[in-house]
């Protein structure tokens, strides 16, 4: 799976050190974004397409994630 830069940085901001912990992390921030605001609005798509490449990696793969590195 390839992530975007900006989809590593969030990722790596906002993972407690698992697939799932990440998968709700981001739920729960999502759920507080104003989408009437542009800037939230772009947050959101972008937890989206975080949400949605995660949905289809396993927790091995999601393990073997190196977001630390090459940013």
């Amino acid at each position: 799976m390839t992530f975007s830069q900006d989809e590593k940085f969030l990722m790596m901001l906002y993972s407690p050190g698992s697939k799932t912990g990440l998968e709700k992390a981001l739920w729960k921030m999502s759920a507080d974004l104003d989408l009437d605001d542009p800037d939230d609005y772009q947050l959101y798509q972008l937890i989206l397409s975080v949400q949605g490449k995660l949905k289809q990696m396993t927790v091995v793969e999601f393990n073997q994630l190196d977001l630390y590195h090459n940013l």
